[in-house]
């Protein structure tokens, strides 16, 4: 019973991460964030399972590969987001002027006033 629930919960996560890698092509933003934590609990879940006393059971070659799989798995997407975060980043550096990027707010979310030209008001 122990390698088949540890099968079942290796099994759950290669479909979150399917899901996942699904919704990363998508322009929904809810549901990549609910499959980003589907897999986590998945994630979460299997790591739990693993750390259950097994007794006599072990990692079979073929469960050993497919974790290893997953973890590859989990490392390209991260890497695919990280990228397209940083082609966003530089998006909005080009999109947005520098002076409006360094524009200050008050508390209450108005744009304070900024010094002008001659001016030594303090």
């Amino acid at each position: 019973m122990a390698a088949a629930d540890l099968e079942a919960c290796v099994a759950h996560v290669e479909q979150r991460l399917l899901a996942l890698g699904q919704a990363l092509g998508e322009p929904d933003a809810g549901r990549l964030e609910a499959e980003a934590a589907a897999l986590q609990r998945a994630l979460a879940a299997a790591v739990d399972r693993l750390r259950r006393p097994a007794g006599a059971t072990e990692l079979s070659a073929p469960l050993r590969l497919r974790l290893a799989h997953a973890g590859a798995q989990v490392a390209a997407q991260r890497e695919s987001l990280a990228r397209a975060t940083a082609a966003l980043d530089r998006a909005i550096d080009v999109l947005l002027p520098a002076s409006a990027a360094r524009a200050a707010y008050d508390a209450g979310g108005q744009a304070e006033r900024q010094a002008r030209g001659g001016s030594t008001h303090a």
